[in-house]
């Protein structure tokens, strides 16, 4: 049973960011238990248990706010005035360049209520007395669709799981290779852009887990999607898969309708790992290797060494976190990590040297996308968190949540509400490090990559955290700095040139579209959530204009699969229906109000006469071509709805069990994939109708 929730408890969590009042999405009225206030405040580094440490924190809070130093980071408009706390008496500062000139200069005292900030977007140092700081200066919008090459066109593209692209000889999973032939298959139909799943590392000693949306580490890439004759030419690479007897499995692999992860893993990370042995004498006189290695720097180190541990570990027995290694493990700083380096070198080089491939087999990606013709070119995908036992949490310890998982609380669509499992930044370490893992964060996603999408963007407002242990529903929101995270956002997407797209779907405070498209992130609209107040679609030209347009997403239904009912099969069969709803009679309803949206726009013909739940052609390309005439900025169709696939590749809920979740494959290769007429009509209607005048 929860205790009662005191006062000063209350206080506390309040000052620190955490909500003790908040409404559910039936805008109901709900209070945050004072044992899940205890624990939440427990794992910022606040202690709460009893009285006295309640006012020690309180204390703790004060003194932070008092401190005589400036923080390690300050974010600012440009062109406008920041608040600095001028401390006692007159202080002269300075604001100066990265190249260390001067921008300019005054005195702070008590009366003059800020300094104004450079006019042009950047990083800058301010000196304050003897004290200095960094100074983020962001523009009031980042880079957007209409600052693009095409920005007298509507630009549109298409969305791919990477994973689940072909190319012969692919060894069962997709690649950069058949990215990069992708996109120039996307570029050939008139797509501006192709929006790609995570592709953040894994865990490469435990290939069972997969979800893209799970990751290691998000500073990092998946180095499955390296192609091995890309390193070392085909001729050896036959060389090594005949070595090792792996000609018929990987032919099986390949012809597989759904990846076989942990075997299409292991053939491809025995034939990664041949030729790192053929050529390791080779690479450690390598200059580009070892340039990599230096400017990577001791993050790179890390993620190394993680990778060589929990391989060791997992090799010994034991399987999971790093929180299950022996303690003198969980330091990375420490002796034993040191130790252990030293001694495994070659293997810490070895994960080293895969980064190293993946950054090229990336950047090969997006120079083919925009050597094709693409305006925008790769648009990342960036996962709300990490997973807890993984290489970022390890690595980065003083900068991420420990005790919490990421999730969700209940809502019409999970009753009992949602543990994803992941950590992710802590907003008392993100001020604490000057926002630094928060940074490299956003130029990993964008270092290759026209864009990035943000999944679950309200979490730089706000997030629900479950403490270990408890249920889903015992969570509490804790408040993150939305504002200096916006700035950050708007100064990387600048000074890289990249748009920035922000999931917002689900239920989200009121002003918070408003703000994000203040910013210059486009939301997301999809075509089953745009409904009027009886439950119908709604026109075109109501749709937003500070968001993207898409068909579906991968967590939805396609068009396809949406008109024929596959999807209801799906939540019968794994349990998510609402048996209280009779969703057959439900959808042929709503195909109904579809088909009169789809009429009404121009989109279909027949009215009175809608295809039958199989004919779906007609269907997935009135979809596109509605969603087409929408005032977007940029509209995005997943390839599924391009081709008219009735599966969509993951179904949240369910676990692999009941639901092959990131485990589908494309019908074709990539260098056929839009040949066919389905496809071949649904790309002439997109760009004919995105480009109309």
């Amino acid at each position: 049973m929860n205790a009662p929730l005191d006062d000063r408890l209350a206080l506390l969590a309040e000052r620190a960011g955490v909500d003790v009042h908040w409404r559910d999405a039936l805008d109901r009225p709900q209070t945050t238990p004072a044992d899940t206030l205890r624990a939440v405040l427990r794992a910022l580094g606040l202690p709460a248990d009893h009285a006295d440490e309640v006012e020690d924190s309180l204390r703790k809070l004060d003194e932070e706010g008092r401190g005589a130093r400036l923080p390690r980071m300050l974010t600012a408009d440009a062109g406008t005035r920041f608040e600095v706390t001028p401390g006692a008496g007159a202080r002269p500062w300075k604001i100066v360049a990265d190249d260390d000139t001067q921008v300019s200069e005054g005195t702070l005292t008590a009366g003059d209520g800020g300094i104004d900030a450079p006019s042009i977007p950047g990083y800058y140092t301010l000196r304050l007395g003897d004290d200095e700081t960094t100074l983020a200066v962001a523009p009031r919008r980042g880079f957007g669709v209409g600052d693009v090459k095409a920005a007298s066109r509507h630009p549109w593209g298409m969305a791919v799981q990477v994973s689940g692209l072909r190319r012969p000889g692919d060894g069962g999973i997709g690649d950069f290779t058949a990215l990069e032939i992708c996109a120039k298959a996307a570029a050939e139909k008139g797509a501006d852009a192709l929006a790609i799943s995570p592709l953040h590392a894994l865990f490469a000693a435990a290939p069972e887990r997969y979800s893209p949306y799970a990751p290691s580490s998000r500073l990092f890439l998946n180095g499955l999607y390296i192609d091995p004759t890309r390193t070392s030419g085909e001729q050896t690479v036959r060389a090594v898969i005949d070595s090792h007897n792996l000609r018929q499995e990987l032919a099986e692999l390949e012809w597989l309708e759904l990846i076989d992860w942990p075997r299409a893993a292991r053939a491809r990370m025995t034939i990664l790992r041949s030729i790192f042995e053929g050529a390791s004498a080779d690479l450690a006189h390598s200059d580009r290797f070892m340039a990599f290695r230096r400017e990577q720097g001791e993050p790179l180190e890390r993620h190394a060494r993680f990778e060589a541990l929990h391989a060791d570990f997992t090799a010994h027995g034991r399987p999971g976190g790093w929180q299950g290694w022996p303690s003198e493990f969980h330091d990375p700083e420490g002796k034993a990590v040191k130790a252990f380096a030293h001694e495994h070198s070659r293997e810490v080089a070895f994960h080293a040297w895969l980064q190293w491939l993946a950054r090229q087999g990336l950047e090969g990606a997006q120079k083919a996308a925009r050597d094709a013709g693409m305006a925008i070119g790769l648009i990342a995908d960036l996962a709300v968190g990490a997973d807890s036992g993984g290489s970022h949490a390890w690595s980065h310890q003083a900068e991420m949540l420990t005790g919490l998982s990421v999730g969700a609380p209940p809502d019409a669509l999970n009753r009992l509400g949602q543990d994803w499992g992941l950590t992710t930044f802590s907003p008392r370490g993100l001020r604490e490090s000057g926002f630094r893992g928060f940074i490299g964060m956003l130029r990993a996603a964008l270092a290759h990559a026209g864009g990035v999408r943000i999944d679950h963007i309200l979490g730089l407002k706000r997030l629900w955290m479950v403490p270990h242990g408890a249920g889903a529903t015992e969570g509490a929101y804790v408040r993150y700095p939305l504002t200096d995270l916006l700035r950050l956002i708007a100064l990387e997407s600048h000074l890289r040139r990249a748009i920035v797209i922000g999931e917002d779907l689900g239920t989200v405070p009121s002003d918070f579209r408003d703000t994000i498209a203040d910013r210059g992130v486009l939301g997301i609209r999809v075509l089953w959530f745009e409904r009027a107040a009886d439950g119908g679609f709604i026109a075109p030209d109501a749709w937003s204009d500070k968001a993207m347009a898409t068909t579906s997403t991968h967590d939805v239904p396609t068009v396809a699969g949406w008109w024929s009912g596959r999807d209801v099969e799906w939540r019968k069969r794994t349990g998510l229906d609402d048996p209280a709803v009779d969703e057959t009679a439900q959808r042929e309803r709503e195909r109904v109000q579809l088909w009169h949206a789809l009429f009404a726009s121009g989109s279909a013909w027949n009215e009175d006469s809608p295809p039958a739940p199989d004919d779906i052609s007609p269907v997935v390309w009135a979809a596109a071509h509605h969603v087409s005439l929408t005032p977007a900025p940029l509209a995005i169709f997943p390839v599924e709805d391009v081709l008219g696939l009735h599966e969509q590749p993951n179904l949240p809920g369910p676990t692999d069990a009941v639901h092959p979740n990131w485990r589908r494959r494309m019908p074709d290769t990539s260098s056929r994939l839009f040949d066919g007429p389905i496809a071949h009509a649904v790309c002439a209607t997109i760009d004919q109708t995105r480009n109309r005048s």
